[in-house]
């Protein structure tokens, strides 16, 4: 709902998505493939449901319409990364990358499993 003027400004979704590929309508329109990088759909109980599309950077492309903006910086990884790494077991990093059926035999290829490994275990992996 348009809180500024009353009028309605809900509009018809419709997003069909399989594998990696997803075909967006709004008001029946189809959305161009190459205009969108991501999007995600919200609904909290008592409010309308929110589709937030992920603008890609297109010269060409137009778009028109109402939107409720928000404009936000990324937090810096900085200080989770440090909180992260302060918690890993040496010994453990050590052992995990020493094991690891990846690890290779030239120069750098420990420090090589040891970064894998670190990736893996920040994903939850």
């Amino acid at each position: 709902m348009d809180q500024t003027n009353g009028t309605d400004t809900t509009r018809r979704v419709a997003i069909t998505a399989q594998g990696g590929r997803a075909d967006i309508e709004v008001d029946g329109a189809r959305i161009d493939p190459s205009t969108v990088k991501a999007y995600s759909v919200s609904h909290v109980a008592g409010e309308h449901p929110e589709v937030l599309l992920h603008v890609a950077d297109r010269g060409e492309t137009h778009w028109a319409g109402m939107a409720r903006v928000a404009v936000a910086d990324l937090p810096d990884p900085g200080p989770a990364a440090a909180v992260f790494l302060d918690a890993i077991d040496p010994e453990a990093l050590e052992r995990a990358a020493l094991a690891r059926p990846d690890l290779g035999t030239e120069p750098y290829s420990l420090t090589k499993a040891m970064l894998t490994q670190l990736g893996e275990w920040a994903r939850g992996l």
